[in-house]
């Protein structure tokens, strides 16, 4: 490998792994064929399945309660949405190495919009604000015109309506991802240029396919409703699990199969959408001769259940469509055409592409690289576990998560625990926490999410000798004694 690789993100918000898993409806060609090039993790996970706490895990490799943003949008106090600054970026590693760093597209990590104070040598947020309503049919924040999309109403008046998809006329080239990349290119072509140094990173970030799944004509005629799928477990009645998956379920009782297989296509054509983005990229790279010393990540925040489990967006539940995310990474010294099964996570990507550039590392014990996994598949042993944690947003759960090879087990300090055999009940639809035949494993991995608990200084629960706050299934004393 290169001494020093040039490093370009692609990170879509909300994008599930099965929709890159070979057979998808999903029609990515371009990832295929950056998964051909390089190596795809099928056990890729975030840390948590929030957009701004998930980003900034990515960003300090530090799990939520180090980094200090819970959420950013839905805060109960300001304080949550504050990111530390007394903690290193690896942005700020790859520029003290001397790489020119720039960041594009959809910020949402903390509230200042200041990538600059993080690392980012060119903030490409700002910039792009005014292009925030290109096409009147972007599927970001703003509204969207009402003739070219569709609006689901929910079960309960006074409250909005539940699922926002349609199709727009405006072309994909005329949307703000095609704009994102744009710039993304500019910024490539001017370090080129102007003899910016021999190394970049370039991240570019994208509210696509989250938010309101408006689609092209041009792209959605691409599909054939009759051939989406639904997911099977759509109809799970959350019978045995936590009361708020079964009032969560509620909000979107009368979306008929109709309107999901319609939302889903609409979803996986904005995944398209980005797709089309993404070959320009790899394109430019080919045609400027940088595409053989670039690596190049796939990869997004989280995952958005659309329809599995009969939810639609992610911030509920412990679930497999919202916590397990793509993870495409090639480049050079990378296997090539290589399937993984380690369970890596998106803040590992900091410590790895930290290692992969020969830079200063970020000393943290909640994350971890994975580079010699990427040069060697069968290194992938140490990758067995992994480890999440959901704080709510203005609602406060707890939840956290604890993957051991095939098995599952969440902690709900709200309500009843969960354990799913994933290789067996791929669905999740029955949750075996509360058999007796599997209290032994029960009591291991949450004696293991204790372990998590206090190597990674978690406070907001790691203090929880007081009676009414006892409710894990064992204590933290059997993870070790202060």
């Amino acid at each position: 490998m290169a001494a020093k690789p040039n490093i370009l993100l692609f990170i879509p918000d909300a994008m599930q792994a099965q929709t890159v898993l070979p057979g998808s409806p999903c029609l990515t060609p371009n990832m295929d064929r950056l998964a051909a090039r390089g190596m795809s993790f099928r056990r890729a996970y975030c840390a948590t399945p929030t957009c701004s706490p998930s980003r900034a895990s990515l960003m300090t490799g530090l799990l939520p309660h180090n980094h200090g943003v819970l959420e950013v949008e839905h805060v109960r106090d300001y304080d949550q949405c504050v990111l530390r600054t007394d903690k290193p970026h690896f942005a700020q590693r790859l520029a003290g190495a001397g790489y020119g760093t720039g960041y594009f597209g959809k910020w949402h990590v903390e509230r200042t919009n200041q990538v600059e104070h993080f690392g980012w040598q060119v903030n490409g947020v700002k910039s792009a604000e005014h292009v925030k309503n290109l096409g009147k049919g972007d599927a970001g924040s703003e509204p969207v015109d009402p003739a070219r999309s569709r609006w689901v109403e929910g079960p309960v008046p006074g409250y909005n309506r539940v699922l926002h998809y349609g199709v727009t006329e405006v072309p994909v080239k005329d949307r703000y991802p095609h704009y994102t990349i744009d710039q993304a290119i500019d910024f490539l072509d001017d370090h080129r240029i102007n003899g910016g140094g021999d190394q970049w990173c370039c991240c570019m970030s994208f509210s696509e396919p989250n938010e309101a799944l408006v689609v092209s004509r041009e792209t959605i005629d691409r599909y054939d409703l009759d051939t989406i799928d639904l997911p099977a477990n759509r109809t799970d009645d959350h019978s045995g699990k936590p009361a708020l998956y079964r009032r969560q379920k509620e909000i979107s009782r009368e979306v008929s199969d109709d309107e999901w297989r319609m939302a889903r296509a609409c979803y996986y054509g904005r995944i398209t959408e980005l797709d089309l983005q993404l070959g320009r990229l790899i394109d430019w790279l080919a045609e400027s001769k940088q595409l053989d010393n670039t690596i190049i990540v796939v990869t997004s925040d989280h995952g958005r259940y659309v329809g599995a489990h009969g939810f639609d967006a992610h911030n509920c539940g412990a679930y497999e469509e919202i916590y397990r995310i793509p993870m495409i990474v090639a480049g050079p010294g990378i296997a090539q055409g290589a399937e993984s099964q380690a369970l890596v996570q998106f803040p590992d990507l900091g410590p790895t592409l930290i290692e992969l550039a020969g830079a200063e590392p970020i000393e943290t014990l909640d994350f971890r690289s994975f580079a010699e996994a990427l040069r060697k598949p069968e290194a992938a042993d140490p990758f067995q576990t992994a480890y999440a944690e959901y704080h709510g947003t203005r609602f406060p759960l707890c939840q956290r998560i604890l993957w051991e090879g095939d098995w599952k087990f969440v902690f709900n300090g709200f309500d009843y625990d969960e354990l799913y055999d994933l290789k067996n009940d791929p669905g999740e639809l029955t949750n075996l926490a509360a058999l007796p035949e599997h209290r032994e494993r029960v009591d291991r991995m949450m004696a293991g999410i204790w372990k998590r608990v206090r190597d990674s200084g978690d406070r907001t629960i790691l203090e929880s000798h007081y009676y009414s706050m006892r409710f894990g299934v064992v204590g933290p004393n059997l993870a070790g004694s202060d």
